[in-house]
């Protein structure tokens, strides 16, 4: 596993961690809410992360040289997470098969 993977596994088990304490710390706290909160944080530190270096000439960052770009990157990044997560479809989906 490379430094890089180890990051990402820590940063998305801490803030899954993260949310259940604050679940726990306020048990009338809706969850939603507080997934919410957490998306908001982490979409704020991800476009902070992605920002361009400021050399018009830099091959890295010419996928992520606009606001219009790294949305569309966090877009692709959030299909792919959303996708690829065990809580993606659920049996409760109202588009769940019923036998």
């Amino acid at each position: 596993m490379t430094e890089q993977e180890n990051a990402y596994e820590r940063g998305a088990r801490e803030t899954v961690e993260l949310g259940n304490r604050l679940a726990d710390a306020d048990p009338d706290a809706e969850l939603g809410e507080i997934a919410d909160g957490l998306l908001a944080g982490a979409i704020q530190y991800w476009l902070y992360a992605n920002q361009p270096c400021g050399d018009p000439d830099c091959e890295e960052c010419k996928p992520l040289c606009t606001a219009e770009l790294r949305l569309q990157a966090m877009r692709n990044a959030l299909e792919e997470f959303a996708r690829s997560s065990e809580y993606f479809h659920t049996p409760t989906d109202f588009d769940a098969g019923r036998a």
